[in-house]
């Protein structure tokens, strides 16, 4: 092999107990948790929203912004619970630009997964002790999974993942919700299957240990749209697109069937603007058809506090340095939007 041995990574032991989850965060999360579970078991007829930047790269700005969706969590509490989008990875579909702050904890600096590792988890344990709400991160790496477990309240499986086995077999192992998202080529299949593979048990290779794990009842699908064989975006996110995934679903005998819409990615064409009004022709179909009100539980939206995006040198406070934005004012005016129509 032509791999080079750059330095070490630590251990999870190592970054656990360097950075542990307090009883006061512990009991945080667990109640956060439980919110979220009662949405997409359907025992909670609250709506559920996952907001946050493409990528987040500036620990201040990343809670800066989560201390904001906090305050207006409180605002739309008996209607909406918020989950905020903190990822740390970022794929990259030709393999350059910046992958994520595990990669590189100084986007102006030099890759250091190790320090990237730290950086992440200290990232997620201030959000969630400043905010008190619960994150999403996309697992991008399954083996990354170990140093957030005990913090991470949603896990999103990408379209690029959703097909790999390994990415199958960890979620079937973690006691929070694991979205599939539909991969690039549109095909809900792939996610279906995903989603079974992730509700069943397994035994198979993870951190040096044969490991073995009980399946995870609250898998469930993510329609993120997909592309055409020119690369076009397909939006899925009209009725008739939800209304064939609600009937497709209820040919499998999946546990706590659940649709979450991401309005942004191909579903938008990564027009960032269109994502409110994605967002309130969804709660539109939901309040035309009983069935989607029962299935779709919630939308995931990218928005950070400066709309738009940015090159990493332009150093603008709050402002996404990958995939553009909603800024915060239309985020929030969106929010209050989904809490009134999510009944």
């Amino acid at each position: 092999m032509s791999f080079t041995k750059i330095r070490p990574i630590p251990s999870v032991e190592e970054i656990l107990s360097a950075e542990p989850l307090t009883p006061e965060l512990v009991r945080i999360k667990n109640e956060r948790d439980n919110l979220t579970k009662a949405v997409l078991t359907h025992a909670d007829p609250r709506f559920l929203l996952i907001a946050g930047p493409c990528s987040a790269h500036d620990e201040e700005a990343m809670c800066d912004y989560a201390g904001r969706l906090a305050k207006v969590q409180e605002a739309v509490k008996d209607r909406v619970v918020i989950i905020t989008r903190i990822y740390t990875t970022k794929p990259r579909t030709a393999g350059t630009g910046y992958k994520g702050m595990v990669h590189q904890p100084d986007p102006h600096g030099a890759a250091n997964m190790a320090e990237g590792i730290r950086a992440i988890r200290r990232l997620h344990l201030r959000a969630l002790r400043e905010s008190h709400l619960t994150a999403a991160e996309e697992m991008l790496y399954p083996d990354n999974h170990a140093f957030l477990d005990d913090v991470l309240g949603y896990v999103a499986i990408g379209a690029r993942s959703v097909e790999n086995q390994q990415h199958r077999m960890t979620a079937s192992g973690l006691t929070i919700p694991v979205g599939m998202k539909n991969p690039r080529s549109g095909d809900l299949s792939v996610a279906f299957n995903a989603i079974r593979a992730a509700q069943v048990e397994h035994e198979f290779s993870y951190h040096g240990w044969d490991v073995k794990t009980s399946g995870n009842p609250l898998s469930h699908l993510i329609m993120r749209g997909g592309v055409d064989l020119n690369g076009r975006p397909l939006p899925n996110y009209y009725f008739e697109h939800l209304m064939n995934a609600a009937e497709l679903y209820g040919h499998y005998t999946h546990t706590n069937q659940a649709i979450i819409v991401d309005v942004s990615h191909d579903n938008s064409g990564r027009r960032f603007k269109e994502q409110p009004r994605i967002a309130c022709e969804i709660l539109a179909s939901r309040r035309h058809s009983p069935l989607l009100h029962k299935m779709v539980r919630g939308v995931m939206i990218e928005s950070f506090i400066e709309e738009g995006s940015q090159k990493p040198e332009d150093n603008a406070y709050g402002k996404s340095i990958t995939d553009p934005c909603l800024g915060w004012e239309e985020t929030e005016a969106l929010i209050y939007k989904i809490a009134e129509g999510s009944e």
